[in-house]
């Protein structure tokens, strides 16, 4: 469970780094979680002062919020990209030799006679 979370924040830090006026609701959507939790994980990140929050007018009748990423959250967005990469470069090799082993298999059933 923390390596889904450590990729959740992650993935928040990514995208409000990207785009800081994303909202919750459509953050929630992509990412495959519950509005909840994303409201529980924006809650956490501006506590550890990752994000701050600033408001800004959409249009007359509502406001809306943008996301920036704090020079502590730059810092910590740096640190879980390399360790998600990290996760991904050993997931990559692993499923390189785990085809290498199926393809060896194959060939060694269509060689094998009948």
């Amino acid at each position: 469970m923390a390596g889904f979370q450590e990729e959740i924040k992650f993935e928040v830090l990514r995208r409000l780094h990207q785009t800081p006026e994303v909202s919750q609701r459509t953050l929630a959507r992509e990412l495959g979680i519950s509005l909840g939790s994303i409201n529980f994980c924006f809650q956490a990140l501006v506590e550890k002062g990752w994000i701050k929050m600033q408001n800004f007018n959409q249009n007359e009748d509502k406001l809306r919020y943008a996301y920036l990423l704090t020079p502590a959250g730059v810092t910590e967005k740096s640190k879980l990209t390399t360790e998600f990469l990290k996760r991904k470069v050993a997931e990559y090799e692993d499923l390189q030799q785990e085809i290498q082993s199926l393809k060896a298999e194959m060939d060694s059933v269509k060689a094998a006679p009948r």
